[in-house]
């Protein structure tokens, strides 16, 4: 299947994604920096990711998207070798600027490639986002017991095997195919590890989060629509909302799981309306900056729920933290519902 390369690559390269959402802060805990330290370590680079997001989708456009994301690749590559020897914060905030070149670069990308995919884009879309949170799965859960087992330089060492093992992948991709898409929370990082799980059940119930994207991907994708006549993108997010605010109340593995799968659900939902919406209403030949710049709200988020989560935990508390994003995810959705009124109003 012609389709096969592009998928294991972003198979694979999901993999590493997933393995950094559960290491990176494990390390920087394990090394003695603060929440507050923790939060600005991921949300300084991503005002780097802005721009970069910008610049990715115009270079995938005149360049295509294959030699963005092969050049990705080797970003994981380089940031997996680099977390090997790194240590304090400056040298972890250079570790996670490569990360975000990556994630900047493969993204925009992989999107403008799946849009010219064959078949039904809705389809298409979620499956590419089912393969994208499999990834995630395998590769949170594996980091969990790897460093439990390993440690973390060998551990990051996987990383980067993983990093070039996607590059191989991506060698076979046609430069006309496919296309992908992640995204992971910080916040459910922190809520395992503050309520005294370990490594290996911290991967776990990360990784139910993705499980509940690969079930949204795959069944929403069938009946998706995009415009003005469908409520689901506010629905799914006042269920993210709920979620994330529930989520610290009964420490419990039962409960934890079941929050974060549906907070996985529901924005995978949100991601196919995002996705799909923008697709559609922009030309081929500048899909890939029109994704780009539709994603700089997923940027906004990486840059300020790391910083508010760490700045709440230290001064307020784990749980009142929660609480605090729970409401601000409730106040986004209901954002959510007055734009979309004022976005279709012309149509």
């Amino acid at each position: 299947m012609a389709q096969t390369p592009f998928f294991l690559a972003s198979l694979a390269w999901n993999f590493g994604l997933g393995m950094t959402w559960l290491a990176i802060p494990l390390y920087a805990y394990d090394q003695g920096l603060s929440n507050a330290q923790i939060g600005a370590l991921f949300a300084a680079p991503v005002l780097a990711q802005a721009p970069l997001n910008l610049a990715g989708g115009a270079y995938t456009d005149r360049i295509g998207g294959r030699r963005i994301m092969l050049g990705s690749c080797w970003a994981t590559v380089a940031a997996g070798i680099w977390f090997m020897f790194a240590t304090g914060f400056w040298m972890l905030l250079l570790g996670q600027l490569v990360l975000i070149l990556s994630r900047a670069a493969f993204w925009p990308a992989t999107w403008a490639m799946a849009t010219e995919l064959p078949g039904t884009r809705g389809i298409q879309l979620g499956r590419l986002n089912a393969v994208t949170n499999f990834g995630q799965i395998v590769g949170t859960s594996v980091c969990g017991f790897s460093l439990a087992a390993f440690g973390f330089q060998v551990t990051f060492g996987v990383l980067a095997a993983i990093g070039l093992l996607a590059y191989v992948a991506g060698l076979a991709t046609h430069a006309g195919a496919p296309r992908e898409r992640p995204h992971k929370s910080l916040v459910a990082a922190y809520l395992p590890a503050g309520f005294g799980y370990g490594e290996e059940s911290s991967g776990l119930l990360l990784a139910l989060r993705a499980v509940g994207s690969i079930g949204a991907s795959l069944f929403v994708a069938r009946f998706v629509r995009s415009g003005p006549q469908t409520l689901w993108p506010v629905i799914c997010g006042l269920i993210v909302a709920a979620s994330i605010g529930l989520a610290p109340v009964w420490n419990h593995t039962a409960p934890i799981a079941l929050w974060l799968f549906l907070v996985g659900a529901g924005s995978a939902a949100m991601t196919l309306y995002f996705q799909i919406t923008i697709s559609e209403v922009s030309r081929v030949e500048e899909r890939g900056a029109a994704l780009a710049l539709g994603g700089l709200g997923w940027s906004v988020s990486h840059f300020s729920t790391p910083l508010i989560m760490g700045f709440l935990a230290d001064r307020y508390g784990l749980v009142p933290a929660f609480y605090a994003i729970g409401a601000l995810a409730l106040a986004c959705a209901l954002f959510i519902a007055w734009a979309r009124r004022w976005a279709f109003a012309a149509g």
